[in-house]
C-alpha cells in the first residue's frame, strides 16, 4: 500500500479506497497484515485486532503469539464494555489507542493502535481502520473458520454447532431499540435459541426452548426457527407465526414440542405485543428495577403439541412501554440452575442479579453479559440446562437521551 498519499490533500480518502479494495480480496487471517500496512501509510504505529471469545470473557488477538486480554480487567476490555475510545500508556513513551470494532450494535472486539501522539487526524484515521476491520470481519466470518477458531476455547459439541449455524448476530439495533442475547453453556447448548430481526418500524424477537438436551432438541428448535422466519418474512402476524411453527413441528417432528415467546415491538409507539407458548413470562425492567408481574399472563400450550391438547386459539397480549424500558426473555435453565445444596438458583436470586446488572446504566449488551456471568460465577450455582436470555431496550424517537462523549483515559 502506497505511503505517498498520506499527507496530500485527499490522501486519506485514497488510502481508504486502497484499503477497501484490498480488504475485499484478502483472506481472513491476512487482515492484520493488511491493516498494519495501511496504518504505516497513515503514519501510525503497530495495529492489533482483538476479537471477543464466544462467552465474552476474553479478547483474543488475530495475530498468533499475543496474550489474551481479560475483558473485565484491561483497558482494552474497558473499551469493549463501554464501546468507547480508551487511551493507555505503553512502553517507550507510546500511547495505545483502543477503539471498539462494531457491526451496527454488535460488539466484535477492539482495535489497538500504537502512536506517539493523539490528534484529530490520527483519531479519524484510527476510526476509519476500525470501521473497515468491522466490515471485513462481518463479511468474511460467514464462510471462514478462522475467526470462529480464535473465538473458541474448547471444541463445540455437535448440537451447539448446529444451532449456532442458525442464530442471528448476538446484538441488533438502531437509535430507538436494541435487542441482545446470550446462550450458555456456550459449547453445549442443546435446545435453546433466540431470533431477532429489525425493520424500519418493528422489532421482531423470539426465544425458544425445545424439549430435551440433545441433537433432536436442536433439530426441533431449528425447525421452529425456520417456521418463524418463513412466516415473518411473508408478512404474517404473531399468531400466524406460532401456527406455522405448530404445523411444521407436527409434520416433521410429531413427537417433539417447543416452548417459547414470540414478540413484536412497534418502534414509534412502544406497543409491545407477545404470545407465550408454555414459557416463563417476560420480565419488565423500569428505572433499574424489576416490575413484578407486569408481563405475567397465563401461558398457552407449547408449540408442536397435538391439537387435542389445545383449548382454543392462542392469546395475543399487548402493553405500551415507557421510554428506556427493558424487557427480558429467558429460558427456565436460568432459574433452575442448581446450588451446591441441591436447591434451585430461583427467581428471587435471578431478579437480584438483574437489578445489579442494570443498575449502572450500562449498554443493554453489557448488562446482559454481566448478568449471565453473575449467574455462572455464583459460588454455589450449577448450570444443568441451557440458559438463554434476550434483552430488549426501547426509546421513542423523541426521548432518546444524549449519549455521553467518550473521554480519554
Amino acid at each position: 500500500m502506497s505511503t505517498q498519499y498520506a499527507d496530500e490533500p485527499g490522501g486519506g480518502e485514497r488510502l481508504l479506497e486502497e484499503l477497501l479494495a484490498q480488504a475485499h480480496s484478502a483472506a481472513p487471517m491476512d487482515l492484520p497484515l493488511l491493516v498494519n500496512r495501511c496504518a504505516e501509510a497513515f503514519g501510525l504505529g503497530e495495529v492489533v485486532i482483538y476479537l471477543t471469545d464466544i462467552q465474552q470473557r476474553s479478547l483474543v488477538a488475530l495475530t498468533e503469539g499475543l496474550p489474551t486480554l481479560d475483558i473485565d480487567a484491561s483497558v482494552a476490555g474497558w473499551c469493549y464494555r463501554t464501546v468507547s475510545l480508551r487511551v493507555e500508556d505503553v512502553e517507550g513513551g507510546l500511547l495505545c489507542l483502543w477503539l471498539p470494532v462494531v457491526d451496527g450494535a454488535e460488539r466484535l472486539g477492539v482495535l489497538g493502535v500504537r502512536s506517539r501522539s493523539v490528534d484529530a487526524v490520527r483519531l479519524r484515521r484510527c476510526r476509519m481502520l476500525a470501521g473497515v476491520v468491522a466490515m471485513a470481519i462481518t463479511s468474511k466470518r460467514a464462510y471462514s473458520d478462522s475467526f470462529a477458531r480464535r473465538a473458541r476455547a474448547e471444541r463445540m459439541q455437535l448440537p451447539a454447532e448446529m444451532l449456532r449455524a442458525f442464530l442471528p448476530p448476538r446484538t441488533i439495533g438502531n437509535d430507538h431499540v436494541v435487542s441482545t442475547a446470550v446462550l450458555e453453556p456456550a459449547y453445549e447448548i442443546g435446545g435453546d435459541a433466540f431470533d431477532h430481526s429489525l425493520t424500519q418500524s418493528t422489532l421482531h424477537a423470539a426465544i425458544l426452548d425445545a424439549m430435551g438436551h440433545d441433537l433432536a432438541s436442536g433439530l426441533t428448535t431449528s425447525v421452529a426457527l425456520a417456521g418463524c422466519r418463513s412466516a415473518r418474512r411473508a408478512g404474517l402476524g404473531l399468531l400466524d407465526l406460532v401456527d406455522t411453527i405448530d404445523q411444521a413441528l407436527a409434520q416433521w417432528l410429531p413427537e417433539k414440542y417447543c416452548t417459547g415467546i414470540l414478540t413484536q415491538l412497534d418502534l414509534a409507539s412502544g406497543v409491545f405485543s407477545w404470545t407465550n407458548c408454555g414459557h416463563p413470562p417476560p420480565v419488565l425492567i423500569r428505572d433499574g428495577r424489576v416490575v413484578d408481574g407486569a408481563l405475567g399472563r397465563t401461558p398457552q400450550p407449547p408449540m408442536g403439541l397435538p391439537a387435542r391438547f389445545s383449548k382454543g386459539p392462542r392469546n395475543l397480549h399487548e402493553v405500551t412501554l415507557e421510554p428506556g424500558d427493558r424487557v427480558l426473555l429467558y429460558t427456565d435453565g436460568v432459574t433452575e440452575a442448581r446450588t451446591a445444596g441441591g436447591g434451585e438458583y430461583g427467581m428471587d436470586r435471578f431478579t437480584d442479579s438483574i437489578i445489579l446488572a442494570t443498575a449502572a446504566g450500562e449498554l443493554p449488551a453489557e448488562s446482559l453479559r454481566r448478568l449471565i456471568h453473575a449467574i455462572l460465577d455464583s459460588e454455589d450455582s450449577d448450570l444443568r440446562d441451557d440458559a438463554t436470555m434476550l434483552l430488549i431496550e426501547w426509546w421513542p424517537p423523541t426521548a432518546r437521551p444524549t449519549q455521553p462523549v467518550a473521554r480519554l483515559g
